[in-house]
């Protein structure tokens, strides 16, 4: 999908976030702004402290910014409710964490059904099915996190992701904890995806897991620079 048609999936404008007050006072995000377009690629790259999760947050409609905009589909987030900032959560965002967030007494498709069950969907194990087809795990799906593979549970988690046909995949850190070789499987299958037109943003703090999204950019002190770009 060419990243410069349709209307931009998130824009912030001139963004911070401020914590405590006086000597306290902590500038974690300062003056950022920030667009991605349908089918981008977005890698958000720097040391731990840099400001990093406090972007995801913001992003992920789980913190509101001190001042400035925060535009979600063309929606300034500020005027939504709490009711609809959940809506958006759990229907317009995937999200992808380093830790797996697998509920280990449930089975694969059981955890990549329940975004679906705040709906009143009849189709949530079919749906749920097609998502683990997507992430290659169609034989494992009846398996519960403890019988898989660090690889394996991540890839349940993007499944997870996936199952609302989100806008916008948010993938925290996703290698974190994953062995070289799955980590490798897994920033194939984030591309593969985005491929397939998925708009990601990818927060990360390591040189060669940025280097699989076709932008990059660099978190310092709070602040957001344009990095190399990915060809």
């Amino acid at each position: 999908m060419d990243a410069t048609l349709g209307r931009e999936v998130l824009r912030l404008e001139s963004v911070s976030k401020v914590y405590g007050s006086g000597d306290a006072r902590v500038v974690a995000l300062n003056d950022v702004s920030l667009s991605v377009h349908p089918g981008e690629f977005v890698a958000v790259m720097g040391p731990s402290g840099s400001g990093k999760s406090t972007l995801m947050n913001i992003l992920g409609c789980l913190d509101v910014p001190t001042s400035g905009r925060y535009l979600f589909g063309g929606e300034d987030v500020s005027t939504m409710s709490e009711r609809e900032l959940a809506h958006v959560r759990n229907r317009r965002i995937g999200f992808v964490f380093q830790q797996f967030h697998l509920l280990t007494a449930m089975s694969a498709w059981r955890n990549v059904e329940l975004p679906l069950l705040y709906r009143s969907a009849h189709d949530r194990r079919e749906t749920a099915m097609r998502a683990l087809e997507m992430v290659g795990l169609s034989n494992r799906v009846d398996h519960r996190p403890n019988q898989l593979s660090g690889g394996q549970q991540q890839r349940v988690a993007i499944a997870r992701a996936l199952v609302t046909n989100p806008d916008l995949i948010l993938a925290d850190e996703p290698t974190g904890n994953l062995d070289s070789a799955s980590s490798r499987d897994v920033l194939a299958l984030l591309q593969e995806i985005n491929a397939s037109g998925r708009t990601i943003v990818m927060i990360t703090h390591e040189h060669d897991v940025a280097a699989v999204a076709r932008r990059v950019l660099e978190m310092s002190d709070g602040r957001l620079r344009e990095g190399a770009l990915v060809t």
